[in-house]
């Protein structure tokens, strides 16, 4: 066996499922213990697993065979323990008190935190408490600062791009504008590749606002050109650009006014300004659940593997990320609290509009 700095490790996942969590699981796990000897306390259910102490040991037969499975075998949830106020606990401690606690005793000497920005903001934050916390970037929103993808991304682009393919047959057969409403509350990284990836002739991101006459002249244009059909596809977070002039509160009041989503709303207007007959799929969890595709798989087996070494090695208070296709260790506090929006002169935004598709604006 090869010398470790550390002995004893935990490993959670938190925050929303995505494909490859279950790879770097197994990353993390079979290199640590095969080639360092670490042993490795899986909790359950998130950050709510070690507030509650709630583990087991992981050994060789609970990552065997997981590499394609979907999901997490650890389980996860959304707990946040430095912003949630209700949280029960016995004996009247802190969910933050409460991980310090089991933290020590278990006899710890690191955390690795698989998840987005709200799990690897809580580990940067729990690394300023003192504890020594190693983070992976998982999300199929592509939204993590400081690495170039995120596990979870390619496999939720390939299911997206899949069903705009297959919607292109029922809008061409009926004559409609078939909207497709993607993941994305902040970020429109998926948005922009599925429809790009699918052949998108309007693409809306919440990068930029949106105006409805646009959209409407575009597509009146393909009619008059012969087109009689269009794919509109829509981040969830897409807004329009009398939406972006409103204050945080007054438009989080507008949006739970709203009556549906924002796919059901873009395309009743498109209704409305053009008569164009138009219909709405919502894709939803789809685009989280199942089969992780080959890329996934991989970058999550690199990202996992990579922190096993960084274990070994006592390199602490990191994420795994990957920029110019090397892995690389970036500081915590480097990713905390901030969002990876779509750059206005990204290269993907100059080859949507090459390619004729109607970002809105």
């Amino acid at each position: 066996m090869a010398k470790s700095v550390t002995r004893i490790c935990g490993i959670l996942t938190s925050g929303g499922d995505a494909p490859g969590l279950n790879a770097a699981i197994r990353g993390v796990c079979r290199t640590a213990i095969d080639m360092y000897d670490i042993d490795i306390l899986g909790f359950e259910h998130g950050y709510r697993g070690l507030v509650e102490n709630k583990f087991k040991i992981m050994k060789p037969s609970d990552f065997s065979g997981i590499l394609a499975q979907g999901g997490t075998i650890l389980g996860t949830s959304r707990e946040k323990p430095f912003k949630d106020k209700n949280w029960e606990i016995s004996g009247g401690a802190s969910p933050v008190e409460r991980i310090i606690e089991n933290y020590k005793k278990n006899k710890l000497d690191c955390l690795v935190v698989l998840g987005g920005n709200g799990t690897n903001t809580t580990g940067a934050l729990l690394a300023k408490e003192g504890l020594n916390i190693i983070g992976l970037p998982k999300t199929i929103d592509n939204d993590i600062v400081e690495t170039d993808i995120t596990f979870g991304f390619h496999t939720a682009l390939t299911v997206a791009t899949e069903a705009i393919d297959r919607l292109h047959s029922t809008a061409s057969s009926h004559n409609r504008v078939m909207v497709i409403e993607v993941m994305g509350h902040k970020a429109g990284w998926l948005s922009l590749y599925s429809g790009v990836a699918g052949g998108g002739d309007v693409v809306l991101l919440p990068e930029i606002p949106y105006r409805i006459d646009s959209i409407a002249r575009h597509l009146e244009d393909r009619v008059h050109h012969g087109k009689t059909f269009s794919i509109v596809v829509v981040a969830e977070g897409a807004l329009s650009v009398e939406e972006s002039r409103l204050d945080k509160k007054t438009f989080k009041k507008s949006r739970e006014q709203m009556s549906g989503s924002i796919g059901y709303r873009v395309a009743r207007e498109i209704e409305e300004s053009t008569g164009i007959e138009s219909r709405v799929t919502v894709l939803g969890y789809l685009q989280r659940g199942g089969t992780p595709a080959a890329f996934d798989r991989v970058l999550a087996s690199q990202f996992g593997t990579a922190a096993a070494n960084m274990l070994a090695e006592g390199d602490y208070g990191k994420m795994v990320a990957l920029h110019d296709n090397k892995i690389v260790r970036v500081p915590l506090e480097k990713i905390a609290g901030r969002t990876k929006t779509v750059p206005l002169d990204d290269r993907m935004i100059e080859t949507a509009r090459d390619v004729g598709t109607c970002l809105g604006d």
